[in-house]
């Protein structure tokens, strides 16, 4: 099972400690970038949605062909 966890900067030293010291957790450090871009997916996925629910009108992009 995974289960993402979000935890403040300054707890996040002591929790880890904990965590690495049950034998049978596995960590996986997710780095700052990925977070970011996770974020901004989830965000773009809920202004698709306001978008095909009409709540919202899509903005006019520009498509580059090279």
């Amino acid at each position: 099972m995974r289960v993402e966890l979000e935890v403040p900067d300054n707890k996040a030293d002591a929790l880890l400690e904990v965590l690495k010291s049950i034998s049978f957790v596995k960590i996986n450090s997710i780095s700052h970038e990925n977070t970011l871009l996770k974020e901004e997916i989830k965000e773009a996925i809920a202004e698709l949605n306001l978008v095909k629910t009409g709540k919202k009108k899509s903005s006019k992009s520009k498509r580059i062909v090279k």
